[in-house]
Parts: structure tokens; C-alpha cells; sequence
């Protein structure tokens, strides 16, 4: 009797079986590598673990988010049921905190005057100031709030007019990036620098406005340092742990800038959680990048500048500004205070 060695025969398909039983542990395993990075993502976003390198890859969970469905889609095409059942785990995790940002949350109501803060970082003065100064002109923003704010970017400002825009101001022009301005149309009181810790040394102008109709506001010029080094890590921790936190048995509070964090950090979400109300994720504008790729940088933006309100007050829009010169764009928060009682 002859053996046929053909496929169709006997040995063929014990040789088929063979292989299809060593894809097995293949498939498996190269789905636990897909899933794995995500899963990991998501604990570490879950559980605050922001510390180290781990700082800046968190910056990018929105990415991580979108990317993770990857990962499910190759595990269910190869059906492999536990590592789809990791990976959905992963998707639905990172989308819950993700998601939020691009949906509009109810507003407390407010039924005082609107009033516009606009926050912009000058690249140590380098960015266009007439650029600046247009968006306060035409927009008719109520505060300006500068980091890395110069001496020469203040004289720019002025000579293009907002002098006469903005002419109460509590400004700490320095050479570099130290520096910090706060520009007002209504009147101010009660201003002053804060001297910041960190190991880049950012100062935080602030002061009380005077809205008419509303009662008075407190406004501050936000300036973290940055998390650029693991080194820098432990000053970044300290200066978000400095910035005041809201007070809602008491005075209104605004804290507007660049805090260095997105609301996937630890130490940003805690300081939220005194009081405050992220305006771009209230509106469902909070994943509109505003630092980045904007001076060349071959990065995707992420959300590191923010106006931060208290949740007593209504934001009615946000939006995003380019801002020729600099690596960041400018925020600008329309918001309804509370009515004078």
C-alpha cells in the first residue's frame, strides 16, 4: 500500500494540524504584546502613577486612547478571547477619562456680566504682539494673562495699543522666561508677583478685578515649571502644589496659563478638585491642542494651557488662537460671573 505525501492524504494533514496548533501560542502571545502597552497605559493613568518619564508619556493619553483600539481589533480578528477581553477592559478605561473633554458639561447659572480672559505664552517674548493685541482688540477680551513675559514684549505691547486696551496691569517683566504679566480693561487691587520655587524660577502675576455687576475676581498668571527632565520632576510636583486652590465659601477665583500638565496628570486634577472647573473640557473643547508642534517640533499638541474657574462660574465658549513666535497657542474663555448680590 502506497502513503500519499500529498496534502488532501494522511501525513499532509497531521503536518497542517501541526502547524496550525504552533500558531496557536503565536497568536496568543502576539496579542499579549499588543494589549500590554495599552493595559499598561491605563493603569498608570488610573492609579496617578505620574512620576519619572512617566510624566510626559501621560500627557499623551488621548493618543493612547485612540490607539488602543488597535490592540482589540487584532485580538478579535484573531479571536483570542482573553487578551480582547484585556483589551476592551484597556479601550473602555482610557475613552472614561478621555471622552469628557470633547462633551459639554451642564453650567451652574450665573446670571452676572460676561467677562473674557485670554492666557498666551510668549516664548520669552518671542511670539508677534501684534497678534496679541488684535485678538484683545477685536475679541474685547477683559484680562490678559502673559508668561515669559520680557521687557521688550511689554514695550511691543504697549506701543501696538494695549496701553490703551488694558490700562490697569500688574506686570513682572524679566529677561528670558521668569516673567509674568496680568492686563485688565476694569480696575484692579490687591496685585502682586508670586515667586514660584521651581527649578526654572517662573513668577505668577496676580490681582482682584473689578468686574461692574459681579463681584470681585481674583486672577492669577499660571506658570508651572516644566517636567522637560526627570530631574525637573519633583520642582514640577511642587509648583503645581503651590498654585492656589479655589475657594468656594469665598471669593471667586480665575487661574489662567501654562501649567505645564494636561487633565491626565495627578497633580493638575487635585487642584481642580479645590473648586475649580476646566473651561475647555466644560464646553467639549478640552482636547484642542495648545502646545506642540507649533515652533517644529515633530510632536502631536496636547493640552497644557488652561483656564481654571470657579465652578460657581458659567463658561459660555472657548476657543484656540495661533500665536506666530510661539510654541503654544493662546486660550480665550468667555465666562458669565455670578450676579452681584
Amino acid at each position: 500500500m502506497e502513503i500519499t505525501t500529498d496534502d488532501a492524504g494522511p501525513v499532509g494533514g497531521h503536518q497542517s494540524g501541526i502547524r496550525r496548533s504552533l500558531q496557536l501560542p503565536v497568536r496568543t502571545a502576539l496579542c499579549w504584546l499588543a494589549v500590554a502597552p495599552g493595559a499598561g497605559w491605563a493603569v498608570a493613568r488610573l492609579t496617578g502613577l505620574d512620576r519619572g518619564p512617566l510624566v510626559q508619556a501621560l500627557a499623551f493619553t488621548p493618543y493612547a486612547a485612540l490607539g488602543s483600539l488597535a490592540p482589540l481589533l487584532l485580538a478579535l480578528a484573531l479571536r483570542r478571547h482573553r487578551p480582547a477581553i484585556v483589551a476592551a477592559v484597556t479601550t473602555v478605561a482610557l475613552l472614561a477619562v478621555v471622552a469628557p473633554r470633547a462633551l459639554p458639561a451642564p453650567q451652574p447659572p450665573a446670571a452676572g456680566p460676561a467677562v473674557r480672559v485670554l492666557t498666551a505664552n510668549l516664548l520669552a517674548g518671542a511670539a508677534d504682539p501684534r497678534v496679541v493685541v488684535d485678538l484683545v482688540r477685536t475679541e474685547q477680551v477683559d484680562v490678559l494673562v502673559v508668561q515669559e513675559f520680557t521687557p521688550a514684549a511689554e514695550a511691543e505691547l504697549d506701543r501696538l495699543g494695549l496701553a490703551g486696551l488694558m490700562p490697569y496691569r500688574q506686570l513682572n517683566p524679566v529677561v528670558g522666561t521668569p516673567g509674568s504679566g496680568l492686563y485688565s480693561r476694569h480696575p484692579i487691587s490687591d496685585g502682586g508677583i508670586r515667586q514660584l520655587r521651581g527649578g526654572w524660577s517662573f513668577t505668577q502675576a496676580y490681582a482682584t478685578v473689578a468686574v461692574p455687576g459681579a463681584p470681585s475676581v481674583r486672577v492669577e498668571s499660571a506658570h508651572p515649571a516644566a517636567p522637560y527632565a526627570v530631574d525637573q520632576v519633583k520642582w514640577w510636583r511642587a509648583d503645581l502644589a503651590a498654585q492656589p486652590g479655589a475657594t468656594p465659601d469665598g471669593g471667586l477665583s480665575i487661574l489662567a496659563g501654562d501649567f505645564n500638565a494636561t487633565l491626565d496628570h495627578g497633580p493638575l486634577r487635585a487642584l481642580i478638585d479645590t473648586g475649580y472647573t476646566d473651561a475647555a473640557a466644560s464646553v467639549g473643547a478640552g482636547l484642542t491642542g495648545t502646545w506642540g508642534p507649533y515652533d517644529g517640533d515633530p510632536i502631536p499638541p496636547v493640552v497644557i494651557d488652561h483656564v481654571l474657574v470657579d465652578r460657581r462660574v458659567a463658561v459660555r465658549a472657548v476657543a484656540v488662537h495661533p500665536l506666530p513666535g510661539s510654541d503654544h497657542r493662546m486660550v480665550l474663555a468667555e465666562l458669565r460671573l455670578p450676579a452681584l448680590s
